[in-house]
């Protein structure tokens, strides 16, 4: 397979490829990820084999907007929807009762996090495909890549497309955050504190 470098502003490309079932790396707000539709098993199954990916590990969602959460999630928890709205677009992904039109591929529970990047051109691609299963452009293990170019060195002939936008933020990644159940639990630690979580969860006047 060749792998085909473009500016992050062929947007119609990216479409071809996905609409097609191939795979799309393109930078994020953190460091440069790897997606397919969120609703495509076959293309997510693409991802494992692409990275070497444990199966049994799910793959996240990235979104362009708040409205776009409905079409991911069974239901939006009161206070998923309070931590959404007030650290969205950014670095906080939150667990939430998935679809069911979702595939097993990218969930084999009954949960799916979600996240919007705070990433003009990754939204609007994503405002373009739709929701997409979105996961680090690496091989599984390897460095996070930060450009298009780092990409390449560990993904040559594995995809078909990598949109290049230049050098990306990377560091500290996205909060983790699970709000399937009564309360919200901190399940991975990152950008965004919990005094900062409580805080938005429980404004003092």
């Amino acid at each position: 397979m060749k792998t085909e470098i473009l500016p992050v502003s062929e947007i119609q490309s990216a479409l071809k490829v996905l609409q097609s079932g191939g795979l799309v790396a393109f930078p994020t707000d953190t460091v440069y990820g790897l997606g397919a539709s969120a609703f495509d098993d076959a293309a997510i199954k693409k991802i494992y084999v692409a990275k070497n990916r444990p199966v049994e590990k799910a793959i996240p969602i990235l979104i362009a907007d708040m409205e776009d959460l409905e079409k991911v999630a069974e239901y939006v928890p009161p206070k998923a929807r309070i931590l959404a709205e007030h650290f969205w677009a950014g670095a906080l992904t939150i667990l939430v009762p998935k679809k069911k039109t979702l595939p097993l591929s990218v969930s084999a529970t009954s949960t799916v996090a979600v996240r919007i990047p705070n990433h003009p051109e990754a939204r609007a691609l994503l405002r373009v495909v739709g929701p997409m299963a979105v996961t680090s452009a690496n091989i599984s293990g390897g460095e996070n890549p930060s450009t298009a170019q780092k990409v390449y060195a560990q993904l040559n002939g594995r995809i078909p497309l990598i949109l290049d936008g230049g050098k990306t933020q990377g560091g500290v990644p996205s909060t983790l955050v699970d709000c399937s159940g009564e309360k919200p639990v901190i399940l991975r630690e990152g950008l965004i504190t919990l005094d900062e979580l409580t805080a938005a969860l429980d404004p003092r006047p």
